[in-house]
């Protein structure tokens, strides 16, 4: 069985409600989800847009290959709705599924890259995985999830998300 970390991303429409539609497909289609982080709210990373981003990091073991799992999620997310352009950059989506680590792999491929390279910048990323496992140790840079957070340089906020009993 392989362990996957997996970061589910969304600042459109009713968007902890797409979170909980992600989980429900992951766990549906591409394995049992062992651990979920706390969700939490964050600026655009690398764009502005006008509605803040909530993200969440999920803990899988599926069976699947990494290019497997990857096709996997590319259907969810356009079973979600997300319809992805070929313009370069960052922009606003419905959902947003990043495989984060696979294993302890190291994955250097055109269309695949684990651990996905944002990890060390990104706080949004880095707080939720550390929610998780704080000591777990970076396959590509040998450091840890909190060794990490403490050198990570990135100035947006990030909160955890205000979540109320009837919106799980």
């Amino acid at each position: 069985m392989n362990i996957v970390n997996l970061l589910l991303g969304s600042n459109m429409d009713d968007r902890l409600s797409l979170l909980k539609q992600a989980r429900e497909a992951v766990s549906l289609q591409l394995g049992r989800i062992t651990m979920e982080s706390s969700i939490y709210e964050s600026e655009p990373w690398g764009f502005n847009a006008d509605r803040q981003f909530l993200n969440q990091v999920i803990r899988i073991e599926t069976i699947y290959a990494p290019h497997d799992l990857l096709e996997r999620i590319l259907r969810i997310e356009t079973d979600l709705g997300r319809s992805r352009n070929n313009a370069a950059g960052y922009s606003s989506r419905l959902i947003d599924i990043d495989i984060l680590f696979y294993n302890d792999e190291i994955i250097r491929e055109k269309n695949l890259i684990i651990p996905h390279p944002g990890i060390p910048d990104r706080m949004f990323t880095l707080l939720p995985l550390s929610e998780l496992d704080g000591t777990y140790i970076h396959p590509g840079n040998r450091k840890s999830i909190d060794e990490l957070i403490h050198e990570c340089r990135d100035p947006l906020n990030v909160y955890p998300y205000p979540i109320h009993e009837n919106e799980t």
